[in-house]
C-alpha cells in the first residue's frame, strides 16, 4: 500500500495502542486482515465522499447559472436575487459550528448522510414556486396569432381600428403554440426548476452509503517505527490523548461543551490562522460576487444569451478551475514545498490572477444603441441622464406605454423600447418573425424621406463586440486557473498552522466565517450596485418596480470588474500579512531550536564520557518534535 493510502487509513481510522516486539504469525494474518477490511471500507468512503462534493458543486452551481432566469422569471431586480443566492448559505449558520466540533467525535458518516439528505430536500424545495405560481408571462407584441391580420402599434387618437377591450383579451392569449418568443430573446425563460429536481434527487441519492458504515474502521496492527514516520503522517494522525477513551465508554457531550469555549479561544488566539481567515474572506467576497454575476456580465456586456452565457461558463471556466486545484495539489507533492513554499504559492497565484483580470476592463463593448435611453431619436450620442426620454416628436401623437419592454430593431441599426414609440403603423408575422412597418422614428433616424421597418427584438451590437468577448473567455479561463492554482496551498497552509486536535473545530469556524462573512453579503451589496448602472426598469402589473431591462455597459463594467479588483488587492495586502507572519514563526523556531540543538550537544558529550548514547539525537536532519514543526 503506498503512502497516501496510509495516511488516508491514519485519518479516518482510530487510534489503538499497538503491541510491542515481534508479532507472531496470527496476528501478522490477523492485521493483514484488518487491513484489507479497513482499505475496502475506507475505499466506500472516500468515494461517497467524492459523490457528496459533486452533489453540493452540481447544486450551487446551478444555483449561480440560473441567476438570470430567477430574475426574469419573477420579475424581480439583482439586489433581491442577491438575497435570494445568499440565502443558500443561511442553512449552514445554524449548525455548521457544532457539527464541526462535535461531529469530530461523534458517528460522522451518519452526520454526513443526514446533511446529504438535509441538502437534497432543500434543493427540491427551490423548484417548487414553478408549480405554486402564475405562468410566465413576457412583455411581447403579439395581439394576434393571424398573420393575415394586421393592426397598427401606434394607435393614435383618431384610429378607431379595434376596440381597446379585443386588444387586452387578445394580448392575453400569450400560453398558445404562437408564441413568437426564442431563446435568444433577453426575454426567454427556460426550464430553470428542472435542474434542482436533478440536484435534489443526486444529493438524496449520495446519502445512502454513509448509513452503511461504521463509526470507526479498526486500525491495522503494522509494524511501524515511529521515528520514521513523515512529517505529514504524523499531522494527519488525530491526538491520541485528546480523543481516545476508556474501552467501552462513549464521550459526554458536557464534557465536549466544557471544552468549546477553551478550543474556541485558542483557535482564534493565533494569529497565523487568524490573518489567513482574514485574507479568505475577503478574497472570497470578490470571487463569491465575480461568479454570481457573470452570467449577466456577459449577458450585458457583449450581448449573449443566458444559455451561451451558461454554457460558455460551464464548458471552459470550471474546467479551468478544477485543473488549476488539481495543478496545485500536484505542484505541493511532486516539489514538497514547505509550508513558508505554500504561503508563497498562495500570494503569488492571487497576484498573478488579479493582475490578468485588470485586463478585462479594456474588453468591454459600447452600449448598445437605444432610442430615449442611449442616444438620441435622431441618432446622435451620447445622452446624458436628464436627456433620457422614450418619447419624442415621431412617437407624440401615439398611445404608448413608457414602462413596455418590447424592443424592436429598426432598419438603422438602433433599438426602440416598443414598436409603438418606434412609430411603427402596421404589422405582420410569419411564424415567430414580427415584422412592422411604416415606423416614422425609424424613418427620421436613418435620414430618410418617409416610413422605414424594423423586427421584433434588439439590434446586434457592433461587429468588434463577438472579438472582444473572444479575448475575454481567453483572459477568463486564464485568470481561473491562475486564482484557483493557490487553492490547495492555501488549505495546507489553514491546516498546519492549527493544532492537529483542532483541525476539524478550526475549518468549521474557516467556513462559518467564509459563508457569513462572504457568501451571504457578496451576491446583495454586487447586486445593489449593480442595479445602480440600470437604464430601463419593467414594472410589475401591480405597478411596483421588476427587474432591469437595460444596463449601462460602460457602468457595469466598471462597477463589477472594479469591485471584484478593489477586493482582491484587499486580500493580496492581508496575504503578505501572512507571509511575514510565518517567516517571523520561522526563524524564531530556528532560534529555539539552534539554542535546544546546542545544548543537546553538551549533553550528548556528557553522555559520551558516560558511555551513555543516543543515536538519533546527533542525526543532522534530526530533532525533537521536528514532524510537528511549521
Amino acid at each position: 500500500m503506498d503512502t497516501s493510502s496510509k495516511e488516508n487509513i491514519q485519518l479516518f481510522c482510530k487510534s489503538s495502542m499497538q503491541p510491542v516486539g515481534r508479532p507472531s504469525l496470527t496476528t501478522e494474518y490477523s492485521s493483514s486482515k484488518e487491513k484489507q477490511q479497513c482499505c475496502g471500507e475506507l475505499k466506500v468512503f472516500l468515494g461517497a465522499l467524492s459523490f457528496v462534493y459533486f452533489a453540493k458543486a452540481l447544486a450551487e452551481g446551478y444555483l449561480k447559472s440560473t441567476i438570470t432566469q430567477i430574475e426574469r422569471r419573477f420579475d424581480i431586480p439583482s439586489s433581491l436575487v442577491g438575497v435570494i443566492d445568499g440565502s443558500f448559505e443561511i442553512g449552514n449558520l445554524l449548525v455548521i459550528t457544532f457539527v464541526s466540533y462535535f461531529g469530530a467525535k461523534l458517528h460522522r458518516p451518519k452526520i454526513i448522510g443526514t446533511g446529504c439528505l438535509i441538502m437534497g430536500v432543500g434543493t427540491l424545495l427551490i423548484a417548487m414556486p414553478q408549480f405554486f405560481m402564475q405562468q410566465y408571462r413576457y412583455e411581447k407584441y403579439s395581439p394576434f396569432s393571424n398573420s393575415t391580420l394586421s393592426i397598427s402599434p401606434c394607435l393614435l387618437e383618431s384610429d378607431n381600428q379595434l376596440p381597446i377591450s379585443i386588444i387586452e383579451k387578445s394580448q392575453s392569449k400569450r400560453s398558445d403554440d404562437h408564441i413568437t418568443i426564442t431563446p435568444k430573446d433577453p426575454q426567454w425563460v427556460g426550464a430553470w426548476w428542472l435542474g434542482y429536481l436533478i440536484a435534489g434527487i443526486v444529493s438524496l441519492l449520495a446519502a445512502v452509503p454513509f448509513w452503511c458504515l461504521p463509526k470507526s474502521l479498526p486500525r491495522p496492527r503494522s509494524r511501524e517505527d515511529s521515528n520514521s514516520s513523515s512529517e505529514k503522517s504524523k499531522f494527519i494522525m488525530d491526538d491520541r490523548t485528546e480523543y481516545q477513551t476508556p474501552h467501552g465508554e462513549k464521550s459526554k457531550i458536557m464534557e465536549m461543551a466544557r471544552d468549546f469555549l477553551p478550543s474556541l479561544k485558542n483557535i482564534f488566539g493565533n494569529p497565523l490562522y487568524l490573518l489567513y481567515l482574514c485574507a479568505s474572506t475577503v478574497q472570497f467576497n470578490s470571487l463569491f460576487g465575480m461568479v454570481t454575476y457573470k452570467p449577466k456580465y456577459i449577458e450585458q456586456q457583449y450581448g449573449q444569451s443566458a444559455s451561451k452565457a451558461n454554457f460558455v461558463i460551464g464548458l471552459i471556466n470550471i474546467p479551468a478551475v478544477a485543473l488549476g486545484i488539481f495543478s496545485g495539489g500536484i505542484v505541493m507533492k511532486k516539489f514538497r514545498i514547505s509550508l513558508y513554499g505554500a504561503a508563497k504559492l498562495y500570494l503569488g497565484s492571487s497576484v498573478l490572477g488579479y493582475l490578468l483580470f485588470l485586463s478585462l476592463f479594456a474588453l468591454g463593448c459600447e452600449n448598445s444603441d437605444v432610442a430615449g435611453l442611449t442616444i438620441s431619436y435622431q441618432g446622435t450620442k451620447p445622452v446624458s441622464y436628464h436627456e433620457r426620454a422614450l418619447f419624442s416628436d415621431c412617437n407624440s401623437r401615439c398611445k404608448c406605454s413608457e414602462t413596455k419592454w418590447e424592443p424592436v430593431c429598426g432598419d438603422n441599426g438602433i433599438t426602440y423600447a416598443s414598436a409603438c414609440l418606434a412609430g411603427c403603423q402596421t404589422s405582420t408575422r410569419n411564424g415567430q418573425t414580427m415584422m412592422f412597418y411604416n415606423c416614422t422614428c425609424v424613418g427620421i433616424a436613418a435620414s430618410k424621406s418617409g416610413n422605414s421597418s424594423g423586427v421584433m427584438g434588439r439590434c446586434q451590437k457592433d461587429n468588434g463586440c463577438p472579438k472582444m468577448f473572444l479575448y475575454f473567455l481567453v483572459i477568463s479561463v486564464i485568470t481561473s486557473y491562475t486564482l484557483s492554482l493557490g487553492g490547495i496551498p492555501g488549505y495546507i497552509l489553514l491546516l498546519r498552522c492549527i493544532k492537529p486536535q483542532l483541525k476539524s473545530f478550526a475549518l468549521g469556524i474557516y467556513t462559518l466565517a467564509i459563508r457569513v462573512l462572504a457568501g451571504i453579503p457578496a451576491p446583495v451589496y454586487f447586486g445593489i450596485l449593480i442595479d445602480t448602472s440600470c437604464l430601463k426598469w419593467g414594472f410589475k402589473r401591480c405597478g411596483s418596480r421588476g427587474s432591469c431591462r437595460l444596463y449601462d455597459s460602460n457602468a457595469f463594467r466598471h462597477i463589477y470588474l472594479g469591485l471584484t479588483v478593489m477586493l482582491g488587492t484587499v486580500s493580496i495586502f492581508l496575504s503578505i500579512a501572512v507571509l511575514f507572519t510565518l517567516k517571523k514563526n520561522c526563524v524564531s523556531k530556528h532560534r529555539s531550536f539552534r539554542t535546544k540543538r546546542e545544548g543537546t550537544m553538551v549533553s550528548t558529550t556528557i553522555r559520551k564520557e558516560n558511555c551513555t548514547t543516543d543515536d538519533h539525537l546527533l542525526q543532522p536532519n534530526y530533532w525533537p518534535g521536528k514532524e510537528t514543526q511549521l
